[in-house]
């Protein structure tokens, strides 16, 4: 559903004009009109206005079912610290002892190293 039919439909069911709205949003009917008939898009902040007006909770702006919709379960992921490999633990004693004994070496020495890195990794 558009969001303009959406808050036209709503504000319809609770027998508002948009005389009502503008008064409840301090919002120009005008532009209310325009929202309603899709010609511009209102900004969150708008939409919390319209939500407060209309004595619904915002998400009824989006959904229109009865109760509010379940949350979803998303699976619970690591954060991006635990997920680096060398960013705690005994790997990252290793990673830094790697890091200090690389910075005494040459850089045509690196970039042999970086080479032969690449080849084991394949």
């Amino acid at each position: 559903m558009v969001m303009g039919d959406r808050l036209r439909v709503l504000r319809e069911q609770k027998g508002f004009d948009q005389g009502e709205i503008e008064k409840r949003t301090g919002l120009l009917r005008c532009y209310i009109s325009r929202v309603e008939h899709g010609l511009t898009v209102p900004a969150v902040e708008t939409l919390v206005k319209f939500a407060g007006a209309l004595e619904v909770p915002m998400y009824q702006l989006f959904y229109d079912g009865g109760e509010p919709p379940k949350q979803l379960k998303l699976a619970i992921r690591e954060p991006a610290d635990k997920l680096a490999w060398g960013s705690s633990g005994r790997d990252a004693r290793w990673f830094g002892e790697f890091r200090r004994v690389l910075a005494r070496v040459g850089k045509r020495d690196r970039k042999l190293l970086m080479f032969a890195i690449k080849k084991m990794a394949k």
